[in-house]
């Protein structure tokens, strides 16, 4: 009785030993976000994964992305890729990329990247995610939260200045003003008012002179986030036009406010040996 009582132990602590705990199949979608703060006119991207546990193949499996009501993700973001899909879209309140048949026990990924739209309004929304397929359809899952920041107004406006110099009976220096919006907004109204030496003699250019000042007004009504323009005025040097000559343009106003100072201002230094002689 001992001997079999000891022989049943032992079998007993060897099945206990031998036994495993499956492992838990993976959630049918799942989803990492680059960032959860985002600003309009900026692009993030979500890799979405797909898992069947399903004992059968999931048919035309794609991956839906959403965002919880009352949100609407189309309404709050473009799409603009699907990295690792067959093909993707906006089907109603959601966007769905095609990822072919999966399966069972098999995954696959699509990387989405949207772009915040220019006018969508701040807050946060939660996303949400779902693997579909034209013979079943798995549950939908609540995924991180997005932050949509305040869209800023600012519009950085950028100067930069060059010089050339034209000789024939006299020498006649050229300045051209490069005007930028950095942004991230547009600008207006703006003025980079430009000055030069007073041993020049004013020739023109899309400029425009104040009165009998050395001083040009070089306007532009707006800018686009990103473009630039270029203004020019020009000035001739005279019989006795000798040495330095610092001409300079700055950004005297723009709307919406330029938060950088820094690049509001340029110059550039030409150096007259004589009116005929003049090296910039």
């Amino acid at each position: 009785m001992f001997r079999a009582a000891l022989v049943t132990a032992l079998v007993g602590a060897g099945l206990v030993a031998g036994t495993q705990v499956a492992a838990a199949a993976p959630p049918s979608s799942v989803i990492e976000v680059s960032t959860t703060s985002v600003a309009p006119g900026q692009t993030f991207t979500v890799t979405q994964t797909l898992s069947n546990d399903r004992d059968f193949a999931i048919l035309g499996s794609k991956a839906g992305m959403y965002a919880k009501e009352p949100a609407f993700l189309p309404g709050l973001v473009d799409l603009v890729g699907c990295a690792g899909a067959v093909a993707c879209d906006q089907l109603g309140s959601s966007y769905r990329s095609g990822l072919g048949d999966i399966p069972p026990g098999e995954s696959r990924s699509v990387t989405w990247t949207f772009k915040v739209k220019d006018d969508a309004p701040a807050g946060t929304i939660t996303l949400q995610h779902q693997f579909i397929g034209e013979n079943y359809a798995f549950e939908i899952f609540d995924g991180p939260t997005l932050t949509i920041e305040q869209a800023t107004t600012d519009a950085d406006v950028a100067v930069s200045m060059t010089a050339s110099v034209r000789t024939l009976l006299i020498s006649r220096i050229t300045y051209t003003v490069t005007i930028k919006n950095n942004g991230p907004s547009a600008a207006t109204d703006v003025r980079v008012v430009g000055a030069y030496p007073t041993r020049l003699v004013y020739a023109g250019g899309s400029c425009t002179r104040m009165g009998t000042t050395k001083t040009v007004n070089c306007d532009v009504a707006s800018l686009a986030s990103g473009a630039s323009v270029t203004r020019t005025f020009a000035a001739d040097a005279g019989l006795l036009t000798i040495g330095p000559l610092v001409a300079t343009a700055q950004r005297t106003d723009s709307s919406p406010a330029d938060p950088v100072a820094s690049n509001d201002k340029a110059s550039r230094t030409c150096n007259a040996l004589t009116s005929l002689l003049v090296r910039c």
